[in-house]
């Protein structure tokens, strides 16, 4: 929203801007979806990435280009960058210890860790934060680690990596800073100068991961670009998709400005890792400003997409007709420009009510339903301006001035009061001349006094459009007149000109309409009241939900032990035999850390039976024995509290 209203005001002003965004495809949480789903990433992308850009289209955002980082042009141009700073020596090459699950068989991105937070106790943080307490962790601080993947607990591995020695850009970094300082916004400029203050440390630009952008070096398979060394290299791609001819007269021109728009948590990697990265390849421009904003929040909770609460744009848009142009004044008025803000259901409907409708709204209907009702929508004279009355002339001029120095100064809230200043004063001016008494006394002075509503109507619609573009061509329309491609086109009428019958610009919004939202997040919010885990609770979190007949497909039996013995070359293996009281056969336990072979022979166990067979160190196995993990990482079996047939069915 934000770089919207911006660039829509820019090149209303008749300045060269391209407004550049896309699909960033390389994150964990992909991957992570993509398996519980049970489909691939490029899947999870190619419906998600549809999905955004439709909605950003309804929506209204005039993105010149919305591309995505899964593109071939970007793998292309992500490794040529990464190869030049390659080339130019500018990587170290690192040897370390990372986390690597033995049962997946592949090293764990830091989503891929989840473990007991060492700072509040919460059961379920991630390697590298704690959603609970908000900490930022690193995987080895998590207490008691398991894999996301399989469960298992997992075990520290060397691996080699690329780092960007940020280090050595400390100084650069803290000299391009500074001279931000005087436009960076200062939660910007405080947030980065924290991070220079603690020290720039190496940071690994490639992961042990399959999905990303391949590294591009001999002896690197299994290996990707770092999701935050590829995703801004992303707008050159996508730059280049857009004006594969001349791109370069943007990306590497002295007369560019790059103005990052971003949220608060990725300040870090728009003020310093990118611009590191674009010092040390050279011949780019660097940022010019990053007008970041801090979090918009949700009805007293922090937004979570993975916890459903959030309310998504293409589910508004489909459940709310018509309501586009609300939502954008909405979010604009109550932007977090400078500390976080929050979004209520009854905010908004107090904000449509009580502002866009009873204002702006207000002012155009009685202004246009006059000139219907006295001249049946014709008007009688031309209608250039509104030099007899001064009030007006001044608000405009104001209005115009104020905007441009807010837009200009990512003020987009103070901005936006502009226009609805303007609005107010129409109002007021309306009010105090009384054209209704006017028009049988006084004809001339009420035409006059309509006319410069008329005329105030056309600057309220042009310097409507970065705001709320749909209801400002709208506006247009009930002034039969069309789009305005620059702020500095002049409106006007002339004698005789037909006005279109006046449409309500902005419709009231009423309970009704409003309370199945408020039901939505209602039951969202007791949903998750019900399965929030213990702030302090060891246990391992949830799995996804299932249905019943995905139990049903589930196999459980009783069997019994009746021959065990380790697995050879296999410290946490046994091999059991087991009669199921249909057939006898093998299954492979990872068990043997916890037991020996003689203690399970003669007990009664619990077998998923139907899992198919699979060959693990040389034995095939067929299903596996459950057991139940205590909170130190000891194994039970699950045994029933007395003898039961073999074969007997567990439901």
């Amino acid at each position: 929203m934000p770089a919207d209203i911006y660039v829509r005001y820019l090149k209303l002003a008749g300045e060269d801007v391209k407004f550049i965004c896309g699909s960033d495809e390389h994150g964990v949480p992909i991957t992570i979806k993509a398996r519980k789903e049970g489909i691939t990433p490029q899947e999870v992308v190619d419906k998600y990435h549809a999905l955004m850009k439709k909605a950003f289209a309804d929506f209204g955002i005039s993105f010149d280009i919305y591309s995505r980082t899964s593109s071939p042009l970007h793998h292309t141009t992500a490794s040529q960058f990464f190869k030049t700073l390659y080339d130019k020596g500018v990587f170290i090459e690192e040897e370390t210890e990372q986390y690597y699950d033995e049962q997946a068989g592949q090293f764990l991105a830091d989503r891929y860790i989840i473990g007991t937070c060492p700072k509040c106790g919460f059961a379920n943080a991630y390697g590298d934060q704690c959603e609970s307490c908000g900490s930022s962790l690193n995987p080895t601080d998590l207490i008691q680690p398991r894999s996301a993947l399989s469960g298992a607990e997992p075990v520290l591995r060397k691996t080699k990596n690329w780092y960007l020695p940020l280090d050595k850009f400390q100084s650069a970094i803290e000299a391009y800073t500074e001279s931000l300082k005087d436009v960076l916004k200062p939660n910007v400029y405080g947030q980065v100068k924290s991070w220079l203050q603690q020290g720039l440390a190496p940071r690994a630009m490639t992961r042990d991961l399959e999905w990303g952008v391949p590294v591009p070096l001999e002896g690197a398979k299994g290996k990707v670009l770092y999701v935050w060394f590829d995703a801004p290299i992303g707008y050159i791609s996508a730059t280049k998709e857009l004006l594969p001819e001349t791109w370069q007269s943007y990306w590497q021109s002295d007369e560019t400005a790059l103005i990052h728009f971003i949220g608060k948590d990725n300040i870090v990697f728009h003020c310093i890792i990118f611009p590191a990265m674009l010092m040390a390849h050279g011949g780019y421009v660097l940022p010019a400003n990053v007008p970041a904003n801090e979090f918009l929040n949700l009805e007293g909770d922090k937004i979570s997409t993975s916890r459903n609460w959030a309310i998504w744009l293409h589910e508004y848009l489909a459940e709310m007709p018509d309501r586009e142009s609300e939502l954008r004044y909405v979010l604009t008025s109550i932007a977090p420009e400078t500390s976080d803000s929050e979004f209520t259901w009854r905010d908004y409907q107090a904000r449509i009510n009580n502002e866009l409708v009873a204002i702006p709204g207000n002012l155009a209907n009685r202004i246009l339903t006059l000139i219907q009702k006295y001249y049946d929508g014709k008007l009688p004279c031309d209608v250039i301006g509104c030099s007899d009355a001064p009030m007006l002339e001044k608000a405009i001029e104001e209005a115009y001035t104020a905007i441009d120095e807010a837009i200009r100064h990512y003020k987009f809230r103070n901005a936006l009061q502009a226009w609805m200043d303007l609005a107010r004063a129409g109002n007021k001016y309306l009010t105090d001349a009384e054209p209704w008494k006017l028009y049988k006394s006084q004809p001339e002075e009420t035409l006059k006094i309509l006319n410069n509503g008329l005329f105030l109507l056309g600057h309220l619609a042009k310097l409507m459009m970065p705001f709320m573009p749909k209801s400002a061509e709208k506006l247009l329309y009930m002034l039969g007149k069309k789009k305005i491609t620059n702020i500095k086109d002049n409106i006007y009428w002339q004698a005789g000109e037909q006005l279109p019958k006046p449409e309500l610009l902005f419709r009231k919004m009423e309970d009704a309409e409003l309370e199945p939202q408020i039901q939505k997040l209602a039951a969202i919010r007791q949903q998750s009241a019900q399965q929030t885990p213990f702030k302090n609770s060891t246990a391992a979190p949830m799995k996804d939900t299932i249905t019943f007949d995905d139990f049903q497909k589930l196999d459980l039996r009783i069997a019994t032990v009746i021959a065990a013995e380790r697995v050879p070359k296999a410290d946490k293996l046994l091999q059991l035999t087991l009669d199921t009281g249909i057939d006898r056969r093998t299954v492979v336990s990872g068990v043997a850390q916890h037991y020996n072979p003689e203690d399970l022979i003669g007990k009664q166990i619990l077998l998923l039976a139907n899992l198919a067979p699979r060959k693990i160190r040389g034995v095939e196995s067929h299903g596996m024995i459950l057991f139940a993990e205590n909170s130190d990482g000891s194994l039970v079996t699950m045994v029933p509290s007395k003898p039961v047939k073999n074969g007997s069915s567990v439901a």
